[in-house]
């Protein structure tokens, strides 16, 4: 089930795990994208807390962790590709997986339906 938030992050999640990466929109909307910046794996992140950073030619921006949970792999490809997010941002653009730390946390946000619905009130 994918799950999206207020930030334009969007969480797929499987089981246990979960992959997170931010959405179409966001990627739309910061353009370019030069760089990012991903935690480290086994570092524990916060729901709502900085988790990663994206650098495009016109800003940087940080990314919110979903849910709490702690990091068991990211998109090493996104090292040397970082248009990846560009042109899949809500596929290989993935930036990071996680263990969920509170399955709970998934009941706050917004589901396919619900992101398109908030997308049109920008």
């Amino acid at each position: 089930m994918r799950y999206y938030t207020q930030q334009d992050e969007w969480i797929e999640v499987d089981g246990e795990t979960a992959t997170v990466g931010i959405t179409d929109y966001a990627q739309g909307q910061l353009g370019d994208i030069v760089f990012v910046d991903l935690p480290e794996p086994g570092r524990t992140v916060e729901k709502g807390k900085e988790a990663a950073v994206v650098e495009s030619v016109k800003t940087a921006a940080d990314v919110y962790s979903p849910v709490s949970g702690t990091v068991t792999e990211v998109n090493t490809a996104l090292a040397d590709n970082p248009e990846l997010v560009n042109e899949s941002a809500e596929g290989q653009g993935w930036f990071y997986r996680l263990t969920l730390a509170d399955p709970s946390e998934l009941e706050g946000l917004m589901d396919p339906a619900a992101y398109q619905a908030f997308l049109g009130t920008r």
